[in-house]
């Protein structure tokens, strides 16, 4: 009997070292990032006759829809370990590209998703790539965002201009925080093609 109750409070005595070990241990840390920059300054007063043009909720591929990193390296992928980004990727994007033509836009006025008011033209952006290119392990990499972008004729939504943009990057180092910049520097360049693209074409 007395065997058995040794036994039993050793066993307990285990159970309890390594529970304390799983409540002590900590997972790694992450670093969080945004890219597209803050709300900018909308366009000035005084303009006339800004074309509404609806914006369609941007698409993107589901594996960097999130808030994940995507390295790729040949035909392999995987995600950049230690670094998120601050929200989906999706919802910086998209806020990104509406304060993009707040700021830049000439001859029209987006309508967000959320807004109740209809324009005779509908943009659509789907993003096809969104992503860190390695050509070798370790080197520093390639940032290419593809999108392509349709402009719609309500109601019947037939394509009034179409066209597909490709931004490739260069990473200044392989550390994060210079990919995220990277990142940063090519989606402020596709969305002022996009904007320029949209101006031209929704007349």
């Amino acid at each position: 009997m007395i065997r058995t109750s040794i036994k039993l409070a050793a066993a307990m005595t285990c159970v309890l070292a390594l529970a304390g070990c799983a409540l002590l241990s900590t997972p790694d840390p992450v670093q969080t990032y945004r890219f597209g920059g803050p709300a900018a300054a909308g366009a000035a007063e005084g303009q006339i006759a800004l074309r509404p043009v609806n914006l369609r909720r941007v698409e993107f591929p589901e594996a960097v829809e999130g808030d994940r990193i995507l390295g790729v390296t040949g035909t392999e992928t995987a995600y950049i370990a230690g670094a998120r980004w601050v929200s989906p990727a999706a919802d910086l994007y998209m806020e990104s590209l509406e304060n993009a033509f707040s700021a830049q836009a000439t001859r029209v006025r987006i309508i967000g998703p959320r807004e109740l008011s209809r324009g005779e033209r509908s943009l659509n952006v789907d993003v096809r790539a969104f992503e860190a290119r390695y050509d070798a392990p370790g080197m520093a990499p390639m940032v290419v965002v593809t999108a392509r972008a349709r402009l719609l004729a309500t109601p019947d939504r037939t394509v009034a201009a179409e066209r597909t943009f490709t931004v490739q990057q260069p990473a200044a180092a392989n550390r994060v925080s210079a990919i995220v910049e990277a990142f940063d520097i090519a989606t402020r360049d596709l969305n002022t093609q996009i904007v320029a693209w949209t101006d031209a074409n929704a007349g």
